[in-house]
C-alpha cells in the first residue's frame, strides 16, 4: 500500500525556461513508513549543564519562523556530490555517501527530534547546454523534499557545488554567465515546489567565493577583486529573490536564505553585504561556521573544548554576538545552515561543543543545522551522526546534547 502526499493534490511542475516549455512531475507516492520510538535510548553520556545568557529577539513573524526551524540536519555529500564521472547521473547520489536516501532516513531525523532538514544539491552536472535540469534528476530532489514534508519538516534546497567559471562565479568577467545558468537553476527550482507551503526554503548559493585564489577562504574587504565579489553576490542574491517572487504561487510568500561571501561570519558582518530588497520581507542570513576551527574542523587542531573554558566559550560567542548585532535586533533573521565538529575520537568535547554551540545560538534567535555527511571512518571530515545505511544513530549523545537547548537555549 502507498500513500500519497496531500499537498501535492495538484501535479506540481517544471519550466524549461529557456525553451519555454513546461514538464509535469507526478506525485511522489510515500510508501507506507513508521517514525521509530526511542530512537536516541542508547544514548549514555551525560548532557552538559550549559548556562548561557539569553538575549532580547523582536517579536516579528520572520523571526518566530527561524525561531520555529529549532535544530536543522543536512543531508550532506549526498545530492552535491560532483566530478565523479559517472555514467549513471543518478547513482551520484551515493557516490561521495555510500548509500542512497530512504525515507527511513528522514523519519529517523523526524523522530529524533530534528524541525528542519538541509538538503544540498549541486545541478551543473544534471543539465544541458541550455541549462535545463535532467527530469530524472529534479524528480528525484522533489521525492526527497516530499519525503520531508510527508514527516512534517521544514525542508531547504540550494544550489551547492556549483561555484565554476563554466557555471556561477561571483566576479564581473562571469556576472552575466552567472546570470544566466542561476536564472534557469531557479527558475526551474522555482516551478517544481510553487505550489508547496512555507515548509520549503530555496537558498540562493552554498559558500559564493573566489575559487582558486588566494581570497577564496579569506576575505579581504579591501582587495578590490573582494569588494568586486561581494557586489556581485549582492546582485545575484537581488536576482534570486526577483526570480523566485516572480514565479508565483507560494513562491510570492516563501522563505529564502542568501548568503554573503563564503556564506562566512566575515561575509556576512561586511559592510558591503546587502540584504536583498524583498516586497514578502522574508530573507534569511545565511551563514556557516565551524567554529573554533582548530576543534571544529581542522584535523591537525585541537581536539579539546571545555564550554567552561573562556577562550572556548568566546570563540563561539563573539561570532554570534557579531550576527545577532548587526541582524536579529534588527528584525532579520539568520539561519547557521552549516555546523559541526568532526570526529577525533573525542566524544566528551563534541558533545559538550555541541550543547554549547547550540544553546548559544538559540539563545540568540538563530538556528543551526549539523552537517551530517555520513562519514564515520578515515583521516577525513567525519562529521557523520545518522548512519544511513540502517537509518540509526552512531552518536546519539551528541543529538540529544543538541536537542535538549534548541528551544531557547535553556535545556529542556
Amino acid at each position: 500500500m502507498r500513500k500519497k502526499i496531500a499537498v501535492l493534490a495538484a501535479a506540481a511542475v517544471g519550466f524549461c525556461g529557456l525553451s519555454g516549455c513546461r514538464e509535469e512531475y507526478p506525485e511522489t507516492e510515500i510508501p507506507d513508513f513508521t517514525i521509530p520510538e526511542q530512537i536516541l535510548d542508547h544514548a549514555q553520556a551525560e548532557i552538559p549543564e550549559i548556562d548561557v545568557d539569553g538575549y532580547a529577539v523582536p517579536d516579528t513573524e520572520a523571526l518566530n519562523f527561524v525561531q520555529d526551524l529549532k535544530l536543522g540536519w543536512n543531508l550532506g555529500n549526498t545530492f552535491d556530490a560532483f566530478d565523479c564521472n559517472l555514467t549513471d547521473e543518478m547513482a551520484y547520489e551515493k557516490a561521495w555517501c555510500g548509500a542512497y536516501t530512504t525515507i527511513e532516513d528522514i523519519a529517523a531525523v523526524k523522530a529524533a527530534g530534528f524541525r528542519t532538514v538541509r538538503i544540498p544539491v549541486s545541478w551543473h552536472n544534471h543539465v544541458d547546454e541550455n541549462f535545463q535540469v535532467s527530469k530524472a534528476w529534479m524528480q528525484r530532489i522533489k521525492e526527497v523534499v516530499d519525503w520531508c514534508i510527508a514527516c512534517d519538516l521544514y525542508v531547504i534546497v540550494n544550489t551547492h557545488h556549483d561555484n565554476a567559471e563554466a557555471y556561477y562565479y561571483p566576479d564581473s568577467a562571469h556576472l552575466e554567465s552567472s546570470k544566466a545558468f542561476l536564472s534557469a537553476i531557479w527558475t526551474q527550482m522555482g516551478e517544481v515546489f510553487r505550489d508547496y507551503d512555507e515548509r520549503v526554503i530555496l537558498e540562493s548559493m552554498n559558500e559564493p567565493r573566489l575559487v582558486g585564489t588566494n581570497y577564496e577562504w579569506v576575505l579581504d574587504e579591501s582587495a578590490p577583486e573582494c569588494q568586486d565579489a561581494m557586489e556581485c553576490i549582492n546582485r545575484l542574491n537581488q536576482l534570486f529573490v526577483d526570480t523566485i517572487r516572480g514565479i508565483g504561487g507560494g513562491n510570492e510568500t516563501r522563505y529564502l536564505l542568501c548568503p554573503g561571501y563564503a556564506a562566512s561570519v566575515d561575509g556576512a558582518a561586511a559592510e558591503e553585504f546587502r540584504i536583498p530588497d524583498d516586497p514578502a520581507d522574508r530573507v534569511i542570513v545565511s551563514v556557516h561556521a565551524y567554529t573554533p576551527y582548530d576543534f571544529a574542523l581542522n584535523r591537525a587542531g585541537t581536539d579539546s573544548f571545555d564550554s567552561s573554558n573562556p577562550v572556548d566559550r568566546n570563540a563561539v560567542l563573539n561570532f554570534m554576538d557579531i550576527l545577532y548585532g548587526k541582524f536579529v535586533m534588527n528584525g532579520t533573521p539568520v539561519l547557521l545552515g552549516e555546523f559541526g565538529a568532526l570526529n577525533k575520537d573525542n566524544l566528551e568535547d563534541r558533545i559538550d561543543f555541541s550543547a554549547y554551540y547550540v544553546a548559544a545560538a538559540r539563545g540568540r534567535g538563530m538556528t543551526c543545522c549539523w552537517w551530517d555527511n555520513n562519514a564515520f571512518m578515515g583521516s577525513g571530515e567525519n562529521f557523520g551522526l545518522l548512519f544511513r545505511k540502517t537509518a540509526t544513530y552512531t552518536y546519539p549523545d551528541i543529538v540529544k546534547a543538541m536537542l535538549a537547548y534548541c528551544e531557547t537555549g535553556e535545556a529542556s
